[in-house]
């Protein structure tokens, strides 16, 4: 008995064995026309394995860049789209370049420090004050979900006048939101911490 591990690996598992043992067939046929006709078979059979694709744009051709790749690229036949080669498929993707910045508070992120440019440039007034109280329940929130141990109000107050150049501080007499597992109260996911 020959069993599955010990024969030939396909090379698209998705389409079994059978469909990989046709396109062997075809590749051996030697009348161009026949090979052809034997090709477009094939599709018909590989789009009827996976009918839900066909709304997909390009369908078609995908499905005859993956015979290409079935027969390892020596079907020779009128291929009706240019296939994939097979440089473009072995070909690594270029590495993605990291932004690298420096971060003055890494617990904050640097999201809350191009905010802070911002608030620090913002006339004063109400809305100065209300986006100011809550950069400072944010912060506070952080610094809780970073350490527990160091999370203070003071330190909070501290690092909002550093990122604003002392511009903006915790409006005097300003109650911050207890912090509760991580979450501010009223938050939905302080919510559903309780129910359980």
């Amino acid at each position: 008995m020959t069993y599955n591990t010990q024969r030939e690996k396909l090379i698209l598992p998705e389409y079994g064995r059978s469909i990989q043992e046709m396109v062997d067939i075809c590749v051996a046929i030697e009348d161009r026309s026949q090979r052809q006709l034997c090709a477009q078979t094939i599709i018909g059979i590989m789009a009827t394995m996976n009918p839900e694709g066909r709304q997909q744009p390009d369908y078609e051709h995908k499905l005859w860049d993956q015979l290409a790749i079935l027969s390892d690229y020596r079907l020779d036949i009128d291929w009706p789209f240019e296939v994939v080669r097979r440089e473009e498929m072995q070909a690594r993707p270029r590495p993605l370049k990291y932004p690298m910045q420096r971060i003055r508070f890494r617990h904050y992120g640097h999201l809350t420090e191009a905010f802070m440019k911002h608030l620090r440039d913002m006339p004063e007034g109400e809305d100065r004050e209300h986006l100011t109280s809550m950069m400072a329940n944010y912060m506070k929130r952080s610094l809780y979900n970073w350490n527990r141990d160091a999370m203070d109000e003071r330190k909070v107050d501290a690092d909002l006048a550093s990122y604003t150049d002392g511009t903006a501080r915790v409006p005097h007499g300003f109650q911050f939101a207890s912090v509760t597992n991580g979450h501010l109260p009223g938050s939905n996911a302080s919510k559903k911490k309780r129910k359980k």
